[in-house]
């Protein structure tokens, strides 16, 4: 069975690329949804064969939000069966240093943005009287622990797994189910972009704790 995936990506490349890879290799017909189109018609070139898309999302507009949902199901007669929200950004800073600016912009994408998704992808698949759907929102171990220099970033990423845990509470009489990955750190373009001072207390901070003593790749999340 041919399942359709929406993945809601910032940026077109690490833990959303990889997941949109793995799917569509297992079959999946992808809509690629980026703020980035540059990025996300990269990552439509890297597909295996077949009828994907990639679409322009802000993920912090109701309207934006609105209409990809609507131009997923005309494109493809029915909602996206399954949606992937990896929609993240970071705008680091010690929190006696931290602007109100950079608190709001972080929650309008990572917070906001899984809220607005969550609750148009839930509603098509609802109004459509689809068996059901899956969603899956990307979190952090960060959302648990906290990381120097995160306080927005942690902030977020801890409503989103709260977001996560009550929509699966709520949209469970619709056979949707509503779950939230919480990967450590791993290294993509996002955590390429963390001043220097920052990556090194986190590393101090998480290495000891990891197996592996060694970060993860972005590939590893999306065979989870």
């Amino acid at each position: 069975m041919m399942m359709m995936m929406t993945a809601i990506m910032r940026g077109g490349s690490g833990i959303g690329r990889a997941i949109c890879v793995r799917l569509a290799q297992e079959g999946a017909v992808v809509a690629i949804a980026d703020c980035d189109e540059v990025g996300a018609a990269k990552t439509l070139q890297g597909l295996p064969p077949g009828d994907h898309e990639a679409l322009p999302v802000d993920v912090g507009c109701a309207k934006s939000v609105g209409d990809l949902v609507a131009r997923i199901q005309a494109r493809f007669s029915r909602p996206a069966t399954v949606c992937v929200n990896c929609a993240g950004i970071t705008m680091d800073e010690f929190l006696l240093k931290q602007s109100e600016e950079a608190f709001d912009a972080v929650l309008r994408v990572n917070l906001k943005g899984t809220f607005l998704v969550t609750q148009a992808v839930a509603r098509a698949l609802v109004a459509s009287n689809a068996p059901g759907g899956s969603i899956i929102n990307m979190g952090s171990v960060v959302g648990k622990v906290g990381n120097l220099g995160q306080v927005n970033y942690a902030a977020s990423k801890a409503g989103v797994e709260a977001l996560s845990k009550t929509a699966a509470k709520e949209l469970a009489r619709y056979n949707i189910r509503c779950n939230t990955i919480l990967p450590g750190f791993i290294r993509s373009p996002m955590t390429d972009k963390v001043p220097q001072k920052v990556l090194d207390k986190t590393l101090l901070t998480f290495v000891p704790s990891w197996p592996r003593r060694t970060a993860a790749t972005s590939p590893e999340p999306a065979w989870k």
